[in-house]
């Protein structure tokens, strides 16, 4: 008999019994760290999915119950009352700030927002329709080259200064990105705005015009900052987390993830979401791709509903429906895009086929179209999204690098390959 805190595996008539780690919450974790060396086996998981990589105090995700919490506190809370300097904060340090250190974490931040000048240049070497996360991939890694002293990862000052640093500087590479790809110049900061206010006006304002900082927008994309900061061990951070085991500067780190997040699967899914509702085209074709999306054999899949890890509400999209409700009043009333979306949004609430397979729509569902009434071209999407993950990466990052237990990540394989044979010489072929 195991003891709660053991558990046993029986393998070829010989019992292993390994400690058992508890959580605060949700699953625990049978620790198997010692099953290779003490019975030459190895489990056996793809895609790492009943697999926990690390301990974490940072982010927890219960899918059955639609729950996401950042360091205790409920998303729908931090959304609907917090800023994403704030929110970044909590993530960092673990506690929201009080006022003291959050006027001087915003100022850190604040004063951080500019990019050396020679990076610039850096823009001019890419073709004018390079995608922004092809850019932000370049530039970011591109920042260790500018900041060797980052590589001092065992640097508490260090780590932060770096922290600081990737948080202020992203809004303004990836605005960069925009301006370029429009043949527009760059604008420079104006560290007399928010961190979202100062974004859209680096984004959308022109020299030769005044900008005025729309607070519903600002608003709404500080909401989808928030809600995209940080989502536990998903494929992104988990490439930050590995590329940091092996001691690699930040900014390599975080261009790692920046690479990851780009896929379809990962980032790319509100991108998917907008080009869906351009096929679907208008509201009075939605039975037709619904009938095509429930046909096994149509290759047609809607996008936007459900989630891997959700079974129940995506809590982030409960707190961009409204947001999203408000910002197409204000900017979309002729936009047939929009209408769509908000009449498969009606049916996908009441068709059996929806509600059978919980197929609630998600948060991609609503940042892609908030952020294309806002004026954001969908290319765009994914680099956003990296900008709001940077908070969650950098914590996660820094988390990791503390962790005495934490190795260089190293997966293993069960081979499958051809056996041991003998080189045979080129002409006996």
């Amino acid at each position: 008999m195991s003891s709660p805190n053991e558990a046993i595996i029986g393998l070829n008539n010989e019992e292993y019994r390994f400690p058992v780690r508890q959580s605060t919450a949700g699953t625990l974790g049978i620790d198997i760290r010692q099953l290779h060396s003490q019975s030459g086996a190895l489990t056996y998981d793809p895609g790492f999915l009943s697999t926990a990589s690390c301990q974490s105090k940072i982010t927890y995700v219960d899918g059955e119950k639609g729950i996401l919490l950042y360091r205790g506190y409920p998303i729908e809370q931090l959304a609907e009352k917090s800023s994403f300097p704030e929110v970044a904060y909590l993530l960092l340090h673990g506690e929201l700030p009080k006022a003291d250190d959050f006027s001087t974490f915003s100022d850190v931040i604040t004063h951080h927002t500019m990019v050396n000048e020679q990076l610039s240049a850096f823009y001019r070497g890419f073709r004018r329709d390079a995608h922004p996360m092809a850019v932000l991939c370049g530039v970011v890694g591109a920042l260790s080259a500018f900041y060797p002293e980052a590589i001092h990862i065992h640097d508490p000052a260090q780590r932060m200064a770096s922290c600081h640093r990737l948080l202020a500087k992203l809004p303004t590479i990836a605005a960069m990105a925009y301006k370029y790809s429009v043949g527009q110049p760059f604008v420079y900061p104006d560290n007399s705005l928010s961190y979202v206010g100062n974004f859209l006006r680096m984004t959308f304002s022109v020299p030769a015009e005044p900008y005025h900082v729309d607070p519903l927008i600002e608003s709404a994309l500080n909401k989808i900052f928030i809600l995209h900061a940080d989502h536990e061990q998903n494929a992104s951070t988990s490439t930050v987390r590995l590329a940091g085991s092996s001691g690699a500067n930040p900014y390599a780190c975080i261009a790692a993830g920046i690479a990851c997040l780009w896929g379809p699967s990962h980032g790319g899914a509100n991108e998917a979401t907008l080009a869906m509702l351009k096929e679907i085209g208008t509201p009075e074709n939605i039975p037709h791709f619904i009938d095509r999306a429930k046909d096994r054999n149509d290759p047609f899949r809607l996008m936007g509903f459900g989630h891997r890890l959700y079974k129940n509400y995506d809590p982030r999209a409960r707190v961009l429906a409204k947001t999203a409700a408000a910002i197409l009043d204000k900017t979309g009333a002729n936009n047939p895009i929009f209408d769509t979306a908000r009449a498969l949004e009606e049916i996908a609430r009441k068709d059996s086929y929806f509600i059978e397979r919980k197929l609630y729509p998600n948060v991609d569902f609503y940042s892609g179209l908030i952020l294309s009434a806002i004026g954001f071209p969908t290319s765009m999407f994914t680099a956003l999204f990296a900008l709001a993950r940077t908070a969650g990466w950098m914590a996660q990052w820094n988390e990791m690098i503390t962790d005495p237990e934490q190795k260089i990540g190293r997966p293993r394989q069960i081979y499958t390959g051809v056996s041991t044979r003998d080189y045979v010489n080129i002409e006996n072929r």
